[in-house]
Formats: C-alpha cells, sequence, structure tokens
C-alpha cells in the first residue's frame, strides 16, 4: 500500500518513540565492538540486506577496524506494506562469489526470521565457509525463530517498528530513532 507525504507525516506525528537517537548510536557502537572482537581474522564478505538494513550498515562499516569486503543483497518479504509475505528475492545473482568465504550478513530487523533463514540458507548452499547474522533490531514476538542472530542492537516490541532503516509504507527509513505505529 502507498502512502501520500502527508499521511506519512501523520504517521510520524502518532508514532510512538522506541529508542532515541542516543540508544540507537550506542547499540551501533556495541555491536561494532562485538564485531571487532569476534570477526577480526575472519576476512569476511559483509552482505547489506537491501533495503532495511543500509542505515544500519552505513553507520556500522565505518566502525569495523578489519579488513572486509561489501556486496549487497535485495531481497524482501514485505514490499511497502506492514504485513510479511511471500519472500521475494530481487537481486542475489550478482552477489560477489561467496564459496570458501566467511559471510556476515547485515540486516535491520529479526522479526520472524524467515527472510535470514532463507539468506543463510542460501548463502550456505552456495558453499559459503560460515554464516553470521548482525541485526539491528531483533523483535520481541513471543515465538521461537528459526535461529538467533550472531549480534543485534536494539530489542523492540512485537509491533510494526519504523526509522533507522526500517520503513512504514515505504517512509521514515531516515529517522535516527526507532518509532513504533500508534495502536491508538
Amino acid at each position: 500500500m502507498s502512502i501520500s507525504s502527508d499521511q506519512a507525516q501523520h504517521v510520524r506525528r502518532n508514532a510512538v518513540l522506541v529508542h532515541a537517537p542516543e540508544a540507537v548510536n550506542a547499540a551501533v557502537a556495541r555491536v561494532a565492538g562485538e564485531l571487532n572482537h569476534a570477526l577480526r581474522d575472519a576476512n569476511p564478505l559483509v552482505l547489506c540486506v537491501m533495503r532495511g538494513a543500509l542505515v544500519f550498515a552505513g553507520q556500522l562499516l565505518p566502525q569495523l577496524d578489519f579488513p572486509l569486503e561489501v556486496d549487497v543483497v535485495d531481497v524482501t518479504r514485505y514490499g511497502n506494506t506492514t504485513q510479511g509475505g511471500e519472500l521475494v528475492f530481487r537481486a542475489l545473482g550478482s552477489v560477489t562469489p561467496v564459496a570458501g568465504r566467511a559471510v556476515l550478513l547485515v540486516d535491520d530487523i529479526l522479526d520472524e526470521g524467515v527472510t535470514l533463514a532463507a539468506l543463510r540458507d542460501k548463502l550456505l548452499e552456495a558453499d559459503a565457509q560460515r554464516v553470521w547474522t548482525a541485526v539491528f533490531a531483533v523483535k520481541d514476538t513471543g515465538r521461537i525463530k528459526p535461529f538467533t542472530a550472531d549480534f543485534f542492537g536494539v530489542t523492540v516490541p512485537n509491533r510494526y517498528v519504523f526509522g533507522f532503516g526500517m520503513d512504514v509504507h515505504g517512509y521514515w527509513r531516515n529517522l535516527p530513532a526507532v518509532y513504533a505505529l500508534n495502536e491508538g
């Protein structure tokens, strides 16, 4: 569902703050520190899951102090909706070869885990040596997920959240904080 700019403004004005910019920045710095320790000798290929992980990766990568290569994968279950659907791979064939490589998947949110589980499986099928996952947010759904992220920044409630790379109807990825849709 596409919405107008005015509707997007209304969504933002009525949203509930979940994580302020200071908490977001601290979480990114903490994840970077953990990655610097864990992957310092891995020479990984970092795959940014488009479009949601763009902001997280853009702030995370400059804080990593080990050699790495970067590429992107474009996959979605949401499009411009607030409900997950079928997994759509928009671009996977152009990714740097992963056979024999250590791979770090960077994504915006671990919600139900479907997208990251599918990506991890595809990378392992392509003979990646090891696959780590780093997500900015983990949604507390109260349900068991297909796997747990190796690294994560913040936990968010079981609500539709947006900001810091995560969108609502295609808008507000650019916010420096995380918000939840107003359920009222």
